[in-house]
Parts: C-alpha cells; sequence; structure tokens
C-alpha cells in the first residue's frame, strides 16, 4: 500500500505492507491471483498527490500496477477458473474484480505469458502505434529513441529498422549500447552518460533527425530539436527525467525550432489504441516469428522486491521490460 508521497527517488519507506484473508467473490465478481506485475515509470507519477491521466491514489491505498493472473474463482458468467487475464490488478498477490479492465488472454499463442509484458500488452501497443501511427516513418529517414535499451525503445527501434529507416539509439551504457546494435539491429548507438551528446549526434545523424521517439525530455529532447529536419515528427511517450523532481524542470530552450523546421510534436496513452490491439498484436507476433522483433525481460523474484526494484527504471540499471514474478504460472 502507499504510505506516503514521495519526495523526489521512491524510498521503501513510501510502501506499508499489509496482510489480509483472501475474501471469496460475490455475484459478478472473479478472485484473480496474480503471477507478473508491469514495473513502468509511470508508478511514480500514479504516487504523487495530483491526478495525471488516471486519479490520484489516497493513501493507504493498494499501490496501482498492471498485472497478469489466473482467474482462481468466479461467479461472473464473462469468465471461468483458469481464464489467463490482465488489466490494473494492483500490487497485491489476490484481487477481486467485477471484470471491468480486464482483458481475458487467448490461448494458444506461440509466446510465453512474459511476451504479454515485454512484447505485446501495454508495451506493444506504445511502441507501434506511438511510432507508427504519431510519426509515419518512412524508408530512409533518420530515426532517434531515448531510452533505447528500455522496453519500448527497443520495440521502436526494430519496427523501425522494418519500415526501413536509419535508427539511432540512446542509452546509458556500452554494454546496452552493443546490446541495441549487435542484436536488435540499430545502425548506431550513444551512451548518453558518456558522449559529448551534441557531438555524438552530429555524427551519427549527418543527414539529421526526421523522427524522434522521445522517453525522457529535458536535455535530450533539447539536443535533438537543434538537428531536427523540415517536417520531423516528435513523438511524446514519456519524461522520465523529470518524473522524481521536486521542482518543476525547465523545459527546453529551442521549442521555436518546432516553428522553423514546421515540425510536430504529439504526445499519446497507450490506452487509446485498446480497440485497434489486435492490429498491432497481429502483426508484432508475425514479425516475432520471422526474427525480426526480438525482446527482453528483465525479471524480479518476489512482491516484496517491488519497492527497491521500481528504482532499476529510474538509474538504468534494468535492460528490457522490468516486471515481477508474484507468484507461479
Amino acid at each position: 500500500m502507499i504510505a506516503a508521497r514521495p519526495h523526489g527517488e521512491v524510498k521503501e519507506s513510501d510502501f506499508r505492507w499489509n496482510q489480509a484473508t483472501i475474501a471469496d467473490p460475490a455475484d459478478g465478481q472473479v478472485l484473480v491471483r496474480t503471477v507478473y506485475i508491469s514495473l513502468d515509470p509511470t508508478n511514480r507519477v500514479w504516487m504523487n498527490e495530483a491526478d495525471s491521466y488516471l486519479p490520484s491514489l489516497p493513501l493507504g491505498n493498494v499501490m496501482r500496477g498492471g498485472g497478469l493472473g489466473i482467474v482462481e474463482d468466479s461467479r461472473n458468467p464473462g469468465y471461468a477458473k483458469g481464464d489467463i487475464v490482465q488489466g490494473l490488478l494492483g500490487w497485491q498477490q489476490y484481487s477481486l474484480s467485477d471484470g471491468a479492465g480486464l482483458a481475458k488472454l487467448p490461448r494458444g499463442l506461440p509466446v510465453p505469458l512474459t511476451a504479454f509484458f515485454g512484447l505485446l500488452g501495454h508495451i506493444g501497443l506504445t511502441a507501434y502505434f506511438g511510432l507508427l501511427d504519431i510519426t509515419d516513418p518512412k524508408p530512409g529517414e533518420t530515426l532517434v529513441i531515448s531510452t533505447a535499451a528500455g522496453a519500448v525503445g527497443s520495440l521502436v527501434g526494430q519496427i523501425g529498422k522494418i519500415k526501413g529507416c536509419r535508427v539511432v539509439g540512446l542509452t546509458g551504457s556500452d554494454e546496452k549500447c552493443r546490446w541495441i546494435k549487435d542484436e536488435l539491429g540499430f545502425d548506431a548507438a550513444i551512451n548518453y552518460k558518456t558522449a559529448n551528446l551534441p557531438e555524438a549526434m552530429k555524427h551519427n545523424c549527418p543527414n539529421g533527425i526526421d523522427i524522434y521517439f522521445d522517453n525522457v525530455g529535458g536535455a535530450i529532447l533539447e539536443a535533438v530539436l537543434n538537428q531536427i529536419n523540415l517536417k520531423a515528427r516528435i513523438s511524446i511517450c514519456g519524461m522520465i527525467s523529470q518524473y522524481n523532481a521536486d521542482q518543476p524542470v525547465p523545459g527546453p530552450s529551442n521549442l521555436a525550432n518546432l516553428i522553423v523546421k514546421r515540425a510536430r510534436m504529439e504526445g499519446f496513452l497507450c490506452f487509446d489504441y485498446n480497440p485497434r490491439a489486435e492490429e498491432a498484436f497481429t502483426q508484432m507476433i508475425g514479425w516475432s516469428m520471422q526474427g525480426k522483433l526480438k525482446y527482453r525481460v528483465d525479471v524480479v523474484q518476489g512482491l516484496e522486491h517491488a519497492p527497491s526494484a521500481l528504482h532499476k527504471l529510474f538509474d538504468g540499471s534494468n535492460t528490457g521490460k522490468l516486471i515481477v514474478q508474484v507468484g507461479p504460472e
């Protein structure tokens, strides 16, 4: 449960653990046993007092989080015992639901359960539509991605390559740079922690930047804006550089370049595309089966480690999709 509003980085003392008896479902309800929960930068946003795209969580409530689980008992005609479901199950081992917001996962797909976080689910929707719908990439264009070794960024880069782009990834270690280049096929990788970013961007994007997929905002967004081409498109997925800030963070000083270059910058939420999920997942499973789309999951064992594991998203120590295994599949 949320015990306190974080100031800066999340601390374990911002949570408290609570044990309760597992209740039987009432009419219309299902009892779900959580198998995996997803850790995402937005977990930090949900802990703030102010509302975001979802209402703020009151102190004392179960921490909100996307999860995947198995129906253990059902008094809802839409669900049967053994169904695999995904939704905002929260940071808990069991949850009761009336079925609203739960998605029943299909059986028999040629992917493991973890793929519903690493390849499909909200991660897949974010990467697929955030790139293809928002920026409409064309062959030969230069695509730059921040947090390129993360769950979303790593997929975006590979989809960009499928669409014929020159793909440049920004990430925080030499090991991650090697991964996105050697295994995922990015054309170039920049360690933003050690490189002179403006010089590295000019060297690796000699023809300018047509598309930027932004997960961080801040100084990296400013560096990209200095190199955008005419009619560039910027997809705003996240602003992770600002989530732990106690004070308002200054924005880029060069937003006027959007006018000069007649460029477009647009934010989005993956939930906007839920009605088109089948379209995305069918295509992405196909690419995966053809070996064109790879993903990696970083699995932390035990719900009790969720608060400390959340730090991995902000210190850059995770590679791929960060999830917590709460119970056995």
